[in-house]
């Protein structure tokens, strides 16, 4: 048996026995060897990549924070030198670069592929079954601790107004967590629907004709006292129907392009709250919400007061604990219904949609249904949460729903885990919670640090884009990114981090 012509075969196709020596005519061109780095051309090419990258800090940062315009009393404006804050930020992105440089992208580093899960991963899984009832425990007794550890109701004002912001986010996130996390649709216009639940609320119980029906005929007071407890499923219903409104146009959409339309449909939102001055009175927004109630009976100081009929001494902290204790069950009915939907045949056909669509349509869902339902649930609970947020504040205005709101939201969503509900929760709280406490670092104002003009809270943002860099690169499918099917066969197991799209985790 004769072989063809050795020039006419590729390598690949050549046996083993059959390719000719290097140097031979038609031997195949191997590429040089690498040269050996040693340890010292290791380590300095880390010390010239990270001093180079301090030095590029510095050019960047020294026109935006090497140069401050202060104004003292009524003169002209001064110009003030902060030289020393650039260069610490240039010297801790010079050392950051530097370590990354000796460790995780060193050259020749092997990487170590395990079989199995990690550590880490199996502790978190054998501990995840204990995590939602520690996490509801620890959440219903917070404001009693907050109270027990400031020394009275007064001081805990604080503590407890914080809870209620991080548990709002936390209520967002998971209505949001339905759209983006369970059927994989990408929405940055969440915010509108968390607007018309606000607006809803602040317009139907500020309306001098809806006070004056229930005047006539419950009486006097009653719409001021019970106005929460009837608009609250009326903002719900209202931004679930502006999420079919939204999901209508978007049936055909996927992608980048869902997320400009959605995206658009956020500002939309926002423009007309400014510019329908005769509905929404435009930018001054609307005040004098009524206050909430306890079922009502009313937060004052009058003899049917809560504290008077409960025999307690007043106090203004009973109306915000109350407040409280209502996000945290408005929290916890978007919990449990997630949860509920996600073991029906809806909330399956949410999860095929956002692993595969194609598959989906193949199998006979009905994605037009499939992605309806998906916008007008998760934006009911963001129009729980905007009126919530009206009766809390009593007072709406279009700047408190920015694009910023949305893109806050959503990256809670995506840090936390797509689809998971306690890595959603972890990340609201790192992220609302650990940005609020920024303002409690006060020892950074400390004449050898920053200096006493320091404020730690100007860089929240900063620090919220290191946070989000540093997950997409180290952990891209979130804080907890196991994923486990609604539905298995014989046994439970977590997705495969190679069929979905946000690769490993």
């Amino acid at each position: 048996m004769t072989h063809p012509p050795v020039a006419d075969l590729k390598p690949e196709a050549l046996p083993k026995g059959d390719l000719p020596a290097p140097g031979l005519p038609g031997a195949p061109s191997l590429p040089p060897p690498a040269p050996h780095q040693g340890p010292a051309s290791v380590i300095g090419s880390a010390f010239t990549d990270a001093i180079v990258s301090g030095l590029l800090t510095g050019l960047l940062l020294l026109p935006l924070v090497g140069f401050r315009a202060t104004e003292s009393g009524s003169g002209p404006l001064g110009l003030t030198y902060r030289f020393g804050l650039v260069a610490v930020f240039a010297g801790i992105v010079a050392v950051l670069r530097l370590v990354l440089n000796l460790t995780v992208w060193r050259r020749g580093r092997k990487m170590k592929v395990s079989a199995g899960p990690s550590a880490f991963a199996s502790l978190a899984q054998k501990a995840s079954p204990a995590l939602k009832p520690a996490f509801f425990s620890f959440a219903i007794a917070y404001p009693f601790l907050a109270i027990l550890l400031s020394g009275g109701l007064s001081p805990s004002r604080y503590w407890v107004d914080l809870g209620i912001y991080v548990l709002t986010y936390v209520m967002l996130g998971w209505g949001l967590n339905i759209v983006v996390g369970l059927a994989g649709l990408l929405d940055l216009g969440y915010v509108a629907f968390y607007a018309v639940g606000a607006y809803t609320f602040a317009l139907l119980s500020t309306s001098v004709p809806v006070n004056d029906f229930f005047a006539g005929h419950l009486g006097e007071g009653f719409w001021t006292a019970w106005s929460f407890w009837l608009c609250l499923p009326v903002s719900g219903l209202l931004a679930a129907l502006w999420g079919v409104i939204l999901g209508f146009p978007v049936l055909r959409l996927r992608g980048d392009y869902l997320a400009i339309v959605t995206l658009a449909f956020g500002e939309i939102i926002r423009l007309v709250l400014i510019n329908w001055v005769s509905l929404t009175n435009g930018g001054a927004g609307i005040s004098s919400i009524p206050p909430i109630s306890f079922f009502g009976v009313p937060f004052n100081a009058t003899d049917e007061g809560f504290a008077a009929k409960y025999g307690l001494d007043f106090d203004s902290m009973h109306r915000i604990i109350f407040l409280y204790f209502v996000i945290l069950a408005l929290a916890a009915l978007t919990a449990l219904v997630t949860i509920r939907l996600r073991q029906m045949p809806v909330g399956r056909a949410w999860e095929a949609l956002r692993e595969d669509e194609i598959a989906c349509r193949s199998l006979g869902i009905n994605t037009t249904l499939t992605k309806l339902t998906a916008f007008a649930t998760g934006a009911m609970f963001g129009g729980f949460a905007g009126a919530f947020f009206a009766v809390r504040v009593r007072f709406v205005s279009p700047e408190s729903f920015t694009f910023m709101e949305s893109a806050v939201i959503l990256a809670i969503v995506v840090l936390g885990g797509m689809g998971s509900q306690m890595g959603v929760a972890a990340a609201a709280i790192l992220l609302i919670g650990g940005m609020e406490m920024l303002r409690n670092l006060s020892f950074l104002k400390a004449s050898f640090l920053f200096g006493p003009d320091f404020d730690p809270s100007l860089y929240r943002m900063l620090i919220f884009g290191f946070a989000m860099v540093a997950v997409m690169v180290w952990r891209p499918r979130g804080l907890v990114s196991s994923r486990l099917p609604t539905i298995f066969l014989k046994e439970r197991k977590a997705v495969s981090a190679t069929l979905v799209k946000e690769g490993h985790g």
